[in-house]
């Protein structure tokens, strides 16, 4: 099912997690999509959403610290 990690592990170099334990993550799904692991925050977002924007009854909305999505950059590919 997961193929592998996108950047850094979220503890390198000593980091800690909010909760120290657990950690958010960006993994690559074997079908090429991808799983981001972070903080349920749909209860308070789900009014302040982008014009078009939506989350449905089977979807959650995340929080990931910008280091993780940033540290996994070099990691996503450009195209399909």
């Amino acid at each position: 099912m997961f193929v592998r990690r996108l950047g850094i592990d979220p503890h390198a170099n000593g980091q800690k997690t909010p909760g120290l334990y657990g950690c958010p993550d960006i993994l690559e799904l074997d079908n090429g999509d991808f799983a981001v692991i972070g903080a349920d925050i749909t209860g308070v977002a789900m009014g302040k959403l982008a014009f078009g924007a939506n989350c449905g009854p089977d979807e959650k909305i995340v929080r990931i610290p910008r280091r993780i999505l940033i540290g996994a950059k070099r990691d996503i590919p450009d195209s399909v």
